[in-house]
């Protein structure tokens, strides 16, 4: 595997794919299971929202601890302890709509165990990737999130009608275990990890381009301190924050309620619509790795700087996406919602090589850490976000409008339309390619 037909930073990111994907079977996963024990118990729309938010906070509280974590304890090591946590919740707890706290705790273990995922990630591709490979790598990774959901999508409803919703758990632990055999059989730290600086930074990096004249001299014998407040106050770094806020409210509102959206809304039953559900994920997967490919293409043949690619896909996908998600609730018929929902989070997932990647441009020693604090603010996307559209449908119901009309569904839609806007101007405005942490 390590040879130079097959180098092993390719199985690392097979690896990390893999893993992204099992994660967001978990998530798909839970809020399919979730709401048809919901349903069949008359757990109305606002508590559901706050079951189902619950799972953000955890994962809100530890992407800062995770990143932190990965730099000191090692991204490889990290990332099998959290993913065999959550795996462990997922087999010995019970789905239960009445047991409120025990499903709360449940879901605040199984976000603190993921919440250290993708820091880890981002520090073992920094580590792994030079940086010519990072667009196409990082997409093709975060691409296993909307293949897993697709899956999830496509399977796990059938898996609830024929075999219950605990058997959704069930199925999600082994494929947790499975992964986490494979992680500590083939994954390993680089060749060179025992220099700083190599590991830190990762192969390549006299690739990078320098904020300023000449290349920076770093003491490879010295393990550098975490820059807290130049991170903090840093103008790109908050750019990447802003639109990965924005890309997980789309995304999480979109993942939670869609199957709420097509059963109330729609009045269409999930496992009535065939494998056309999962076209939405599917979807994603496809330009996740389409953005990744241009961003490399754009970059490696000297088309565009890096700065310009960044710029210009995630501008191009947020503004289409937002489009579509303000057009989704006018769309009547589940052919329409599926194309408007399967647009909006293609587009949004083409904007990923632009915003996503670009914590590698600027600081490639740090990635994890700012991984950590831009999934942070996702995390926050999720909890408000997925807690407030159950307030809103509630709202919509007090107000005497059916779920079915077009308006009970307006403003859940319009509100992360309306933020994609405000995110693609900000990122224009803001980010830069170039590397402005040592």
């Amino acid at each position: 595997m390590g040879s130079s037909r097959f180098p092993k930073r390719y199985l690392i990111v097979f690896l990390t794919f893999i893993c992204t994907s099992v994660c967001y079977i978990e998530r798909v996963g839970f809020s399919i299971a979730y709401t048809a024990a919901a349903d069949a118990a008359g757990v109305n729309q606002s508590s559901k929202g706050v079951i189902l938010s619950t799972f953000y906070y955890g994962y809100a509280c530890s992407q800062v601890p995770g990143g932190w974590a990965a730099q000191k304890i090692g991204g490889r090591r990290v990332l099998l302890l959290s993913f065999l946590l959550w795996s462990l919740t997922c087999a010995f707890v019970p789905l239960d709509p009445n047991q409120t706290l025990v499903l709360v705790i449940a879901r605040l273990l199984v976000g603190v165990a993921q919440g250290f995922i993708f820091p880890s990630i981002h520090t073992v591709l920094a580590q792994w990737v030079p940086p010519h490979e990072r667009s196409r790598s990082v997409s093709f990774t975060t691409s296993g999130m909307y293949l897993g959901a697709a899956m999830g999508m496509l399977m796990l409803p059938s898996l609830v009608k024929y075999r219950g919703p605990q058997s959704v758990f069930l199925a999600e632990a082994a494929l947790g275990a499975m992964w986490s055999l494979l992680w500590f059989s083939y994954a390993t730290d680089p060749p060179c990890s025992e220099h700083p600086k190599a590991s830190a930074s990762g192969f390549g990096e006299s690739l990078l381009p320098l904020k300023g004249s000449s290349k920076l001299k770093v003491d490879s014998t010295r393990t550098s301190t975490i820059p807290w407040k130049r991170i903090v106050t840093s103008l790109p770094v908050w750019a990447i924050v802003v639109n990965n806020f924005t890309f997980h409210y789309a995304l999480y509102v979109l993942m939670n309620w869609l199957p709420t959206y097509f059963e109330l809304g729609l009045g269409i039953s999930l496992q009535e619509m065939g494998s056309s559900k999962m076209m939405p994920y599917l979807n994603m997967f496809l330009f996740s790795n389409i953005g990744g490919v241009i961003a490399d293409h754009f970059v490696t043949r000297r088309i565009l700087s890096i700065t310009k690619t960044r710029k210009l896909l995630n501008t191009v996908g947020f503004i289409v996406a937002s489009l579509a998600l303000m057009a989704l609730p006018y769309f009547r018929t589940s052919g329409g919602a599926l194309f408007c929902s399967s647009v909006a989070l293609g587009f949004l997932a083409l904007g990923r090589a632009g915003f996503a990647v670009n914590h590698m441009d600027i600081a490639p020693r740090y990635a994890g850490i700012i991984m950590g604090v831009s999934n942070t603010a996702g995390t926050l996307a999720g909890i408000v976000g997925v807690d407030l559209t159950g307030r809103l449908l509630e709202a919509a119901k007090d107000a005497q409008l059916d779920l079915t009309s077009p308006e009970s569904w307006t403003s859940v839609f319009s509100i992360p339309g309306l933020l994609c806007i405000f995110s693609s101007f900000v990122f224009l405005v803001l980010s830069t390619g170039q590397r402005i942490f040592d």
